[in-house]
C-alpha cells in the first residue's frame, strides 16, 4: 500500500521535531477525538470530523495506521496511548482580561452535524485587520505566531492555552506581543521563520525581502533589519534552509518578475545564488530539511532543487486531469516529512499526490471548488489541510491506500477567500489567513 511504502512516520531524528506523540493522541488514543473508540475505528472504516462522515467506499480495505518508530528506530515495541494526554502551552503566562471578543462571528459549516456529541474545530482567537490577511506562520517553538497583511502591518501574537477549550467557546482577539505598521512599503505577501526561530523574513509586492533577528525571550524583533532588493517583482514565498557546513541559515525567496529563485546567506545578508529554470511566476516554495527544496510555478511545473549541486535535480508537471497531460498553475505545494510524497494545490481546484521516488502521479482529487492556495501535511503526515478560494479549509484523511478515493471534510470556513492555512508544530490546531481581513486560530476541544 502507498501509505506503508511512502508515508511511514519520520525516523528517529524527526520525532521530537514534528511532535508525533501529541499528534498521535488523536490517532491512537482509545477515545480518539476524530475516529471515536478504537474498537469501532479498527473494524469499521469510518471517521467523523465536525460531525461529517469520512466514510470511504465499501471496497476499500481497512488499513490501520503504521506504528511510529521508537527512539531506536524499531517499531515492534510501540504501545498506543491508552489515556488522554494533557495538551499544555509552552508560552509565558498572559492575561486576557482586557481582550475584547471579536466583533463578528467566524462561520463554520456544521450543517451536516447529526451528532452533537462529536467534537469539532472551534475558532479560538481571531485577529482582525483593516485589509486582507495574506500570511500567518507559527514560530517553530509553537508559543507564538506572526501575521502579515495587505495593510503593511506585521504582528506577533501569543499562542493561547487550550486546556479549558470547550465547544461553546467564545472567540476572542489574541494577545498581540509585537506590532509594526508600515513594515513594508507594500502588502506583506509572505513570511517565514528560521528553523531555530531566531530569524524572520517577510516578502512584499514592493519587491523587497526584509530579514530580521527575533528574540524569543522578549518576543521582539531586534537589531538592524536587512532589506534585500534583488527581486524585480512581487515576492510570493520564502523558506529557510540550514547550511550545516558552516552552521548558518540560508533564505530562499521567489516570486514574479524574472522568475528566479534567490539564495541569501543570512549571516552576511548577501544574495549569492540565483536559480533559473521556471518560465512563470513562482507561487510557492517548501523545504522539508537538508539542502533540498521545491518550487511551484505559474508555468504548471514543480522543480526540485539541491543546493549541493547548485541546480534543479528534478522537474515534475502534475497532471490535474486524469488520462491527459493537462496541468494547472501550481499555487501551493509541500512534501511529507520523509521526503517521499509531494502534494500540490492548483488554480483549477485540483490537488495532486505525487510519488517522488516512483516518479508518477498517485492520485488527483478536488477537495475545493476554486483555487487551492494553501496545502500542508499535518506534522505526522496523517492528514492534509487545504485552504481555497471557496472560503473553506478542508481536512483530508491520508490513512489508507492513497490510490483510492480520499475521505475529506470541511473543518473551518471564512467569509472570503482562504489564502493560508498552517498547522501548529506540535498540537492539533491550525491557523488560517483570509481575504475577509482576519487570521483565525482553530483547535479541537480536549477530551
Amino acid at each position: 500500500m502507498y501509505y506503508h511504502n511512502y508515508l511511514h512516520p519520520p525516523v528517529t531524528n524527526r520525532i521530537n521535531r514534528h511532535g508525533l506523540t501529541k499528534v498521535f493522541r488523536y490517532v491512537d488514543n482509545s477515545e480518539c477525538q476524530i475516529h471515536g473508540p478504537t474498537s469501532s475505528r479498527q473494524y469499521a472504516n469510518k471517521t467523523v470530523v465536525n460531525g461529517s462522515n469520512l466514510s470511504s467506499p465499501a471496497s476499500k480495505p481497512v488499513i490501520n495506521s503504521p506504528k511510529p518508530p521508537n527512539m531506536n528506530g524499531n517499531v515492534d515495541h510501540y504501545r498506543p496511548i491508552t489515556k488522554p494526554v494533557e495538551v499544555t502551552s509552552i508560552h509565558k503566562e498572559v492575561v486576557y482580561d482586557t481582550v475584547k471578543p471579536v466583533s463578528k462571528p467566524v462561520s463554520v459549516d456544521n450543517s451536516s452535524d447529526s451528532n452533537g456529541s462529536r467534537p469539532r474545530f472551534v475558532a479560538v482567537t481571531t485577529l482582525e485587520d483593516v485589509q486582507a490577511v495574506r500570511c500567518a506562520e507559527f514560530h517553530p517553538g509553537g508559543q507564538l505566531y506572526a501575521v502579515g497583511s495587505n495593510s503593511k502591518t506585521l504582528r506577533i501574537c501569543a499562542y493561547p492555552k487550550l486546556n479549558d477549550l470547550r465547544e461553546d467557546h467564545q472567540t476572542y482577539q489574541p494577545m498581540v506581543l509585537f506590532k509594526r505598521t508600515k513594515h513594508h512599503k507594500g502588502s506583506i505577501y509572505c513570511l517565514a521563520w528560521s528553523p531555530m526561530g531566531d530569524l524572520m523574513a517577510t516578502g512584499s509586492n514592493d519587491k523587497t525581502v526584509k530579514l530580521m533577528r527575533f528574540n524569543s525571550d522578549t518576543s521582539n524583533l531586534e537589531g538592524e533589519e536587512i532589506e534585500l532588493s534583488m527581486h524585480d517583482g512581487t515576492v510570493r514565498d520564502l523558506c529557510f534552509l540550514e547550511d550545516t557546513s558552516n552552521k548558518s541559515s540560508l533564505l530562499i525567496s521567489g516570486g514574479a518578475g524574472d522568475c528566479k529563485i534567490y539564495v541569501t546567506d543570512c549571516s552576511t545578508g548577501t544574495p549569492f545564488q540565483a536559480l533559473s529554470g521556471h518560465t512563470g511566476h513562482i507561487l510557492s516554495l517548501y523545504t522539508w530539511g537538508g539542502a533540498m527544496f521545491v518550487s511551484g510555478s505559474h508555468d504548471k511545473t514543480v522543480r526540485f532543487w539541491d543546493l549541493r549541486t547548485r541546480g534543479c535535480v528534478n522537474l515534475v508537471t502534475p497532471v490535474t486531469v486524469p488520462g491527459t497531460r493537462q496541468g494547472s498553475p501550481v499555487a501551493s505545494l509541500c512534501v511529507d516529512p520523509s521526503g517521499r510524497l509531494l502534494v500540490s494545490g492548483h488554480e483549477d481546484s485540483s490537488c495532486v499526490l505525487y510519488d517522488i521516488r516512483g516518479g508518477r502521479n498517485v492520485q488527483t482529487f478536488k477537495p475545493h471548488s476554486a483555487d487551492v492556495r494553501s496545502i500542508r501535511f499535518s506534522p505526522s503526515a496523517y492528514y492534509l489541510l487545504t485552504g481555497g478560494y471557496d472560503n473553506k479549509l478542508v481536512l483530508t484523511d491520508l490513512q489508507g491506500d492513497l490510490t483510492l478515493p480520499l475521505p475529506s471534510v470541511v473543518v473551518a470556513q471564512h467569509q472570503d477567500k482562504v489564502i493560508s492555512g498552517r498547522w501548529h508544530p506540535t498540537e492539533f490546531s491550525f491557523l488560517s489567513a483570509s481575504a475577509d481581513k482576519t487570521a483565525t486560530l482553530w483547535a479541537l476541544p480536549p477530551v
